[in-house]
């Protein structure tokens, strides 16, 4: 029996949302929930990471770990993994995840406490 080939991801930033969401063969698969931070230094801050059951265990959340670094590098922001999954993505891809100060971590702290409807 072959095995079954899982296609990339495509990685759609809904911004206005929140939102990073990947769908594979044009099927939702998962999401990173973040909010761009308010104030100076700018930030990404990823707040929640789900993947849906039916694509579990093929890459999905680390695609999407991956794509908010990448769309936070080439807007010059750092990313804030305030989420459980980013935060242990960036550990474990320190080259790609690089630290954010702790002035930025706590202004983003701060933001999503002053606004729990953020995610």
């Amino acid at each position: 029996m072959a095995e079954r080939q899982t296609a990339e991801p495509a990685i759609h930033d809904v911004r206005q949302e929140g939102r990073l969401e990947a769908h594979v063969d044009g099927v939702f698969a998962g999401v990173i929930v973040y909010f761009a931070l308010d104030e100076e230094p700018h930030a990404l801050v990823a707040v929640h990471t789900v993947v849906d059951a039916d694509h579990e265990g093929r890459g999905i959340a680390g695609a999407l770990v991956r794509e908010l670094y990448a769309m936070a590098a080439r807007e010059g922001v750092p990313v804030v993994p305030l989420c459980p999954y980013a935060a242990k993505w960036a550990e474990r891809h320190p080259d790609e995840a690089p630290l954010p100060s702790d002035e930025v971590v706590g202004a983003a702290q701060r933001q999503l406490a002053a606004t729990p409807g953020l995610w």
